[in-house]
This record gives structure tokens, sequence and C-alpha cells, in this order.
């Protein structure tokens, strides 16, 4: 029973983290080391001191006195170097080898329709690398776009960069960034090729209704033909989403129209197999099929690789409706046919038509006619290639489906065989999960780190545009101060007020970028200690009840991370969460506590709002340090009371062991580690009321005087 319930939870944080791995590029690791080199004049050999030393990677150092350097690089790195002196110069590192930089003096200075054409060229030039990493190095094409955005002078540029970074969260499958900066970009330049992506994404992170609003705001008039036909498409996607397939056929038939009066094949394809999808979805079987024949003529005369995509839908199509001799027969096409086509191109596993899924499929198929016999040998031909190709996931799923055939048939034997090759597949699939989470976990601190500087780097060109206003301004007014000394003393004025102001903004700034520090330390805390609960819970009970668990708790973990974002939720917000978190561990430790949540009748829980996660925490440690270290059962007490016209106080009251008691109780491992929770929780506290004005307050005390003292934590809420 352990090893089934091994399995599962297995097999759920695989699939937990599955769209996790989706973000990394490369297993390995970069190989950094330390590299000499110094920069000198070319003519006159004398060093240069002060020469800016830069790596696109992000790393920053300067020259010495003798015009020598060092810095930390990797193999395809490139160095700009750059002074007020000379032009600056790019160089690629491709060995460990000393450096010896040779720069010409600066030339007369170039006009300003000269600098303008350069630093056009140059942001282009960043662009199209962007561009060109996109899909094979993300940390890189981030850092490209960090470098445009520093060399952009304009709201085109601007939007241009934005956009880029908006595709590259796409295919990174982080959808709410790709939105984000999507938003950015229209904000800079209006265009509908923007507002249609805009769409997509939307569409991609299941907000359906947001991409409808988005796409109906598009002037249709506007577009060009290919946009026509991408809007018409979309338009059909959405509606079929939203369960109106009528709707979703319009669309789809819109598009086909436009797409066969241009001539645009690839599109007249794509969209005749949609239009099958939508009668299929709608139960019109028969039209469904009609489409799909259209479809994959018009595939195969596209592209060998188009039509095998395409007779894979056709196949899909065909398993839907139980036609498995049809489904069988093309899967068998499409693995013969990929033989071909990867002696001109690489198949990734990621392709739905990779040789060990259509075997897979056709194991499936013969299942569901009960050819078991047959379906293992298609089974054993996908774990072949899965071997091959290094597809643990299909290998994974080809050894549990024979273990099933296997316990179906009687053949425990082999079944037992099966199940303990599926096991080791899946602890290789666990350590390379692991992998790619810890790859995944660094190249989202790269991006953050590179998201932080592009967001520096347009207060940067705010406040130097602004201090560019401010000494034109000055400038104008020095002449009106020879005449008028009350002129002199307003323009000082105006000055000082800006500088204030200035000021206010920066330290609002901060404590707001301070504030969604605190927050994302609090998140990881708490799935952290919630996903120690599952863990524990899984092991000790049956399936259903932990199925049951963990459909509350995902409930909860997906209410938490919507409010992550926010300074204030409602309090009924807060109050609904902290129900179902309390009930989540009551349910795990029934025989420790019970709780009552009392809330004043006269208290108008919709009047005040307060910090997310802020509550929490203290429950927790209630639960974990006060309750579960008591001999009988206790009491969790979470009381809401009026306590003036614009104050309420929530208590949190347990009478477990204490917190000096809870102390001595504590292993040595648990007193060498340092609890962050209630340490944030303050920072946040002390944050928020410098904002806010003392909105919150935060009292602990002893609950009683008895063995078990229990602990009464106490906060006070003001209303706005």
């Amino acid at each position: 029973m352990q090893t089934i319930f091994r399995f599962i939870f297995i097999s759920l944080f695989l699939i937990t983290n599955n769209t996790e791995g989706n973000c990394q590029n490369n297993s390995n690791q970069p190989e950094y080391f330390t590299v000499r080199g110094s920069v000198r004049e070319a003519e006159t050999y004398e060093p240069i001191a002060k020469a800016s030393i830069q790596v696109n990677g992000g790393k920053y150092t300067v020259t010495g006195y003798d015009g020598n350097f060092k810095i930390n690089v990797k193999i395809g790195d490139q160095l700009m170097i750059s002074h007020k002196e000379f032009q600056t110069v790019y160089h690629t590192i491709k060995s460990d080898d000393r450096l010896l930089i040779e720069v010409e003096q600066q030339k007369p200075q170039p006009s300003s329709k000269y600098l303008r054409k350069q630093n056009i060229i140059e942001f282009n030039q960043l662009i199209d690398s962007a561009d060109t990493y996109l899909k094979t190095d993300a940390e890189r094409s981030v850092q490209f776009i960090t470098d445009a955005l520093e060399k952009s002078t304009s709201q085109s540029q601007n939007a241009e960069a934005y956009l880029t970074l908006a595709d590259l969260y796409m295919h990174l499958n982080q959808y709410d960034l790709a939105i984000a900066n999507y938003r950015i970009a229209l904000q800079n330049v209006n265009a509908n090729a923007t507002k249609l992506k805009l769409a997509k994404a939307f569409l991609a992170d299941g907000q359906y209704q947001n991409a409808l609003n988005t796409l109906q705001n598009i002037a249709e008039t506007n577009l060009n033909n290919y946009q026509k036909i991408e809007y018409y498409e979309t338009l059909g996607d959405v509606y079929l989403k939203l369960k109106n397939q009528k709707r979703a056929i319009t669309n789809y038939e819109d598009g086909l129209s436009v797409a066969k009066t241009t001539n645009i094949q690839a599109k007249v394809t794509d969209l005749n197999s949609k239009l099958a999808q939508a009668y299929n979805a709608g139960g019109d079987v028969q039209k469904a099929k009609k489409l799909f024949n259209n479809s994959l003529n018009l595939a195969e005369r596209q592209s060998k690789k188009r039509g095998v995509e395409e007779k894979v839908k056709v196949a899909e199509f065909n398993s839907e409706n139980k036609n498995y001799e049809g489904e069988i027969q093309l899967r068998k096409q499409v693995v013969e046919e990929v033989k071909q086509i990867e002696k001109d191109s690489v198949v990734e596993n990621s392709s739905p038509i990779t040789p060990q899924k259509q075997n897979y499929k056709i194991g499936d198929a013969l299942t569901k006619q009960g050819r078991f016999e047959d379906a293992i040998l298609y089974y054993d031909e996908s774990i072949e290639e899965a071997d091959k190709r290094e597809d643990l996931e299909v290998k994974k799923d080809a050894q549990r489906r024979k273990v099933d055939i296997y316990k179906n048939l009687g053949e425990f034997d082999k079944a037992k065989i099966a199940f303990e090759e599926f096991m080791v597949t899946v602890d290789s699939l666990y350590i390379r999960k692991q992998q790619q989470i810890t790859q995944s976990s660094r190249l989202a601190r790269s991006i953050e780190e590179s998201r932080l500087r592009v967001k520096s780097l347009e207060n940067d060109r705010e406040l130097n545009q602004r201090n560019y206003e401010i000494a034109e301004i000055r400038t104008k007014n020095q002449e009106i101060i020879i005449y008028s000394l009350i002129g002199g003393l307003a323009l000082l004025l105006i000055a000082a007020y800006f500088m204030y102001k200035y000021i206010k903004q920066q330290r609002l700034a901060n404590n707001l970028l301070a504030l969604k520090s605190l927050r994302s330390q609090m998140n990881p805390h708490f799935i952290f200690n919630a996903l120690n609960s599952v863990n524990s819970f899984i092991a000790l009970n049956d399936e259903r009840t932990a199925n049951k668990y963990l459909s509350d708790f995902s409930f909860l973990m997906r209410a938490v991370l919507e409010n992550s974002e926010e300074d204030f939720i409602p309090l009924q917000k807060e109050i609904e969460l902290l129900e179902l978190y309390t009930k989540l561990e009551h349910f795990r430790f029934k025989d420790k506590f019970d709780y009552s949540i009392i809330i004043d009748e006269s208290i108008n829980v919709e009047d005040y709002e307060i910090p997310p996660m802020l509550l929490q925490p203290y429950i927790e440690n209630a639960v974990w340090h006060g309750l579960r270290y008591k001999s009988e059962k206790g009491i969790l007490k979470i009381e809401i009371k009026k306590k003036s016209e614009n104050e309420i106080s929530i208590a949190i009251i347990d009478d477990g062991v204490g917190r000096e008691r809870s102390k001595s109780l504590k292993t040595d491992n648990q007193k060498k580690h340092n609890s962050k929770g209630l340490s944030n929780i303050k920072k946040r506290i002390k944050i928020l009321n410098d904002m806010y004005k003392d909105k919150v307050d935060v009292t602990i005390s002893d609950y009683q005087n008895a063995e078990d003292v229990g602990t009464k934590v106490e906060v006070t809420l003001k209303k706005d």
C-alpha cells in the first residue's frame, strides 16, 4: 500500500511541475572562468584607465591605472568595452587566453543625425539577436531586450522591445507575464498585430472573456488580409472554448473565405482542420469527417511534415468516434512517414508526431478493442523508441499501460516485473524533473533580475527626462532672474517642489518593492509547509481521502496565488481562506484540537481590508508549535470583535503548551531553522503602516495561567 501511495505522490508531483520544466532550455550548466586582459591605445600603446568592461550577462568591472582588468565569463559571452575617449568596442569570448584590447582615440563628435541612425541600427541588431535566441536561450534573449531598451529613444522602439519580451514569455508558457508586456507595448503603440497577440495570450491563459473583449475592440476594417484570417481564427478558437460551436464555425468559415480569396494555402488547411473539430464538438460527425478529408489532402500538398501532423489530428478524431481501425491505420502511416521526415530534419520529443507517441496511441486503440497481446507489442515499440530519444514521459505511460494489461490478464508475475521497470522510469523522471526545476528556478531568477533592470531603466529614463525638462526650465529662466529676483525665487520654489515630489515617489516605490519582495518570500514559505502537510497526509491515509485533501489544498493555493500581488484584500476573502486552511489542519490533527471561528454580528466585514497571508502564519504556529505538543485535546479560537467605531480586533487563541515550552520541545535540527514567516509579517506591517498610516497592529501574549499557558495573538485592524 505504501508503494502505491508513493507512486501517487510522485505522479502528482511530476504533473504539478511539468509546466515548469518547459521553461528550461538545457540541462547542462555553463562553465564560467575568470579572464584577464588589458586595454591600451592602438598607436601609442598607452594603457587606458577606468574603461568600462561589461558582459552581456550583466557582470561589470573597470580597468585599473595600468589598463588591466579581470572578469568572470563563459565561452560565447560578449564583452562591451566603453570609455569617453574612444568608441565602444565589442569582443566575443572564445577561450580563457589573456585579452589585449587595442582602441583608437575618439574621432570628432558625430552629428546628431548620425548618432540617431547608429542608435537605430544598434537597437535593431539587439532586437534581432533577441529574436534569434528567443527559443534557444531565454536568458540571453532577455539580456538583449534589456540592452535594446537602453538604446530605445522612441515609443515605437519601446513597443517593439516589450513585444519581443512578451513573445519570449509566451514561448516559456508564462502567459500572465506575456499579457502584462503586450499591454505595455500597446501603451506605447496601439497596433492591431499586438492586440491579436494579446488576445491569443488571454486565450492560452484561460481568460476567454478577456480574449473576446480584446478581439471585439479591434477594428476589422483596419486589418490586412493575413491579420483578418488570424482575427477570425482566434475568434473561432475563443468561441470553441466557450462551448459556442455555432459562433466558432461562423468565424472559422469567415477566415477560410479570406484565406481562399487571398490564396494563403497554409491557413486554408488550418481552418479546414479547425472547422472539422468544431463540427465534431457540435455532434455533426459526418460533416467533420468530410472536412478532415479536405484538410488532410491540403496538408499533404503543403508539405510532408504538415501532412503527417494533420494525419495525427484525423487519427484523434477517429479515436473520439471509436473508429479504432481507421485510427490505427493512420498512426502506422505516421510512424513510417516520420522516418522519412527525420532524414532532413529533427522531430523534437514535444511534437505530437513522434514514433513513441504514435506507437503508444496504437497500443491504446488495440487495448480498447480488447487485443491485449497486440497492444503489448506496440507499447514495447513505444518504450524502445522512447529509450532512443530519452522521452521518459512516454516511456513511463507505456510501461504503466503494460502493468494494467498484465493485471487484467491475470499474469501477475509479468505485471510485477513491468511495475518494477515502471518505477525505475518514474524515479529517473523524478530526478530529471528535479534538475529541470533547479534550472527553471535559476532562469526565473535571471529573468526577474533582468525584469527589474528593465523597470529600473524605465524609471531612469523618466527621471532623466524630468531632469532634462527641469534643466530647460532653469536655462530659460536664468535670463528672467537677471530682470526679476521674484522670478528667480519662484524657480527655486518650483525646483524644491519637484525634488520633494520625486523623493516622496522614490520612497513609495522603495516601499512597494520591499513589499513585493516580502510577499515573494511568504508564498514559498507557506507552500513549502503546506506541501509537507500534504506529503505526510498522503503517506498516512487512503487514496480517496488524499484526493479530497489535495482538491481543497489546490483551491487554497489558487486563492493564495491570486492574492499574492495585492497589498490588501477584503476581510471576507481572508476569512474564507482561513476557514479552508484551518479545516485542512484540523483534518490532519483531529485528535489534537477543535476549532471555532466567531464573528461579531455587529461587524460589517465588507468595510475592512487586510494584508493577505497575515493571519495564516499565526494559526500555523498555534497548531504546529502549541496544540500539537499537548497531551490532551486543545482548543483553537478565532474571534473577530468590534473594538471601536472604526476598529476591530482579530484574536487567534490557543491553549497549547505556550511559546517558551514549545522552544524547549524542539529538536536540535528545528532550533537551527530560523522561521521567516513571523519576521516577514513584522516587516510587512511596518511598511504598510508607514504607507497607510498605522492601519494594522499586532500583539502577542500568553493566554492563561495554567500549565499549558497557550498563546493569544491580537490583530487590530482599522477601517479605511
